[in-house]
């Protein structure tokens, strides 16, 4: 998803869909410099960021200098639910979260694990989804994060054939005995009452993972994790 410096971000812009350009705020790097006006030739968002979040975002990296460029290619953070859906693969719909930092976590993991999408079904004020964002490492800005109405959200879904896939403390089957791949929805539960029963009750599969501590669950970006990893695997990555 990520395309690192110069030599990378110049190929990406020969052969790949590059959606959106960071670049290192004052850099002096003339290849760089006209990378970023070939992007904007193309249409492409160009966005500065400081060296501290191209340090910070930048896949490779030495312990000095960040990378003057970076490149987004494959997903669109700005494109509407009906053309996530319509595209395929992995997303997540979190159903009833409602502390902001769970939710930025949740966000970041999904990101990080290349899933396309994050719908969150919960009540949050201006207030506390900036604060989700700023958890999240600000992963909104490569990945599309939808405000939704959860049972909605899943009707769409089970509409455009995607499997729909919970994380409940009730399944009865492991992350690694259930097929990850294609078009699926992942979802998870708020952090007091869990999914609803209306989308349990309709999903193909609910997933359980294994614990045995004290504590009766986890918090909420870990399942999660564990469940994003295994699909990674599954994918061959």
């Amino acid at each position: 998803m990520q395309r690192c410096g110069v030599d990378e971000v110049s190929a990406a812009l020969q052969s790949e869909e590059v959606t959106l350009v960071l670049f290192l705020r004052d850099s002096s790097d003339p290849d760089a410099i006209n990378l970023r006006k070939l992007a904007e030739e193309m249409g492409i968002t160009v966005r500065e960021s400081s060296r501290r979040d191209m340090w910070r975002m930048a896949r490779l990296n030495d312990d000095q200098n960040p990378p003057p460029i970076l490149a987004l290619v494959g997903r669109d953070p700005d494109v509407s639910v009906n053309q996530i859906l319509s595209s395929g693969g992995i997303s997540w719909l979190l159903a009833g979260a409602r502390y902001p930092v769970n939710i930025g976590f949740t966000i970041r993991t999904a990101e990080v694990s290349g899933a396309r999408a994050v719908f969150v079904d919960g009540t949050l004020t201006h207030s506390e989804k900036k604060s989700a964002k700023r958890a999240s490492m600000k992963a909104h800005r490569f990945m599309p994060v939808h405000w939704v109405d959860g049972n909605e959200l899943v009707s769409m879904a089970k509409e455009a054939r995607f499997r729909i896939i919970s994380l409940e403390d009730s399944g009865d089957v492991g992350p690694w005995d259930v097929d990850l791949t294609g078009n699926v929805l992942l979802v998870v539960g708020g952090e007091h009452d869990g999914i609803p029963d209306s989308i349990l009750e309709i999903s193909d599969s609910i997933i359980r993972v294994p614990m045995s501590g004290f504590v009766p669950s986890y918090n909420l970006q870990a399942p999660m994790a564990v469940v994003a990893a295994e699909a990674l695997r599954q994918s061959g990555l």
